[in-house]
């Protein structure tokens, strides 16, 4: 790659090697947009799987390109993405989990720099060869120090959810309207693939021994989302009868409306969960959270204080932390108050997108002998 020219926008290329999409991948586009709009003079773009539901998700004004992305050992699969890399002249390549990264083999030590973002506890092995590493989470963070990643090119750099304006977050009834849900009903949220770590199974167990109704008003669970656990549930609320109060509507790409529609956002996911972008959208809209305490919740949530905690995997403490947030109401107010200030002073769109550019700063001063920001 020829030397960067020092009065052109700084430019970071971020790839992401999912086929479907899911939390992770719409914080991917998340950021990206961000930096676009938020950043000092910088340009950022994508490079996604070709033919997946990631890259027919891209959002206006994201520049997006494909590249075959098959296995992590597929040889033309490495050789195309270097290519179509190089082609764009980046300063930054920030891949993002293990395909994209175990498929991005740049030399080390010169541009562009190339940056493994870890949103989990992953088998390190196939990340060393990055020049840096950004941990979302503090844990993350941590765990690449124990495994002797060395810290000056380390970082931790949390997701950012947009705080919406009260206004909006009080429409209820219209977002109810919008998204077909019932005026009169108390509505649950979860959101997340169905797959085993996110917990839908003990959500659905302790949605059936809720009573079908409180203060005359039916109770309803919308689980947002699919995956390979589809059937499984969809048999199980079958047996207990009560696919009449449980809406699926599938994957949404954009779940604001969803959010908002909410009375109680139900994140029940096991010990393996790493963040839970779930808890920041229910902050963001000020709704009131039960939240199963994995590590990931217990590094950025507080029982009591701005989420309702239970032990993972127990559908009876989840039961009596959702009834109890749809009939307590100072609770439940005392709780999305919290939880939207954290959003506010912890996660805020241009924190954490000055966090980046100071990442990319630091790495270029440091790798290269002088910073272009």
């Amino acid at each position: 790659m020829k030397h960067p020219n020092m009065d052109a926008p700084e430019i970071s290329l971020h790839i992401i090697g999912s086929k479907s999409m899911g939390g992770a991948e719409r914080f991917f586009y998340r950021l990206i947009s961000a930096l676009n709009i938020n950043g000092r003079s910088h340009k950022a773009m994508a490079i996604t799987r070709r033919n997946s539901e990631v890259a027919q998700s891209a959002p206006q004004g994201v520049i997006t390109y494909t590249s075959y992305m098959r296995t992590v050992w597929d040889p033309v699969s490495k050789l195309h993405l270097r290519k179509l890399i190089y082609s764009l002249e980046p300063h930054i390549v920030q891949t993002y989990m293990g395909r994209a990264t175990r498929l991005t083999r740049l030399p080390k030590d010169r541009l562009p720099i190339h940056i493994s973002r870890l949103g989990g506890y992953y088998k390190l092995d196939g990340y060393r060869h990055a020049q840096a590493w950004i941990g979302n989470t503090k844990g993350i963070y941590d765990y690449l120090i124990s495994h002797d990643f060395p810290r000056k090119r380390v970082f931790f750099v949390p997701n950012f959810i947009d705080a919406v304006d009260r206004s909006l977050s009080e429409k209820k009834e219209e977002s109810r309207m919008k998204v077909g849900f019932p005026l009169d009903a108390l509505i649950v949220v979860s959101a997340g693939r169905f797959i085993p770590v996110k917990g839908h199974r003990y959500l659905l167990e302790a949605f059936s021994d809720l009573p079908p109704q409180s203060r005359g008003r039916p109770i309803f669970l919308v689980l947002l989302g699919d995956g390979p656990l589809k059937k499984e549930y969809m048999e199980f609320i079958q047996k207990k009868e009560i696919g009449g109060r449980v809406i699926m509507p599938g994957w949404v790409q954009n779940p604001l409306d969803y959010f908002i529609a909410s009375d109680v956002v139900a994140f029940p996911s096991l010990e393996q969960e790493t963040l839970g972008n779930v808890v920041l959208e229910a902050w963001a809209v000020r709704r009131p959270v039960v939240v199963s305490r994995f590590r990931g919740a217990r590094e950025i949530t507080k029982h009591g204080e701005d989420v309702l905690q239970v032990p993972c995997g127990d559908s009876k403490h989840l039961r009596d932390a959702i009834w109890r947030l749809l009939n307590d109401e100072d609770l439940s107010n005392a709780l999305l108050a919290a939880g939207y200030e954290k959003v506010i002073g912890q996660y805020s769109r241009g924190q954490v997108v000055a966090a980046y550019e100071e990442v990319y700063a630091t790495l270029l001063k440091d790798i290269m002998g002088q910073s272009w920001f």
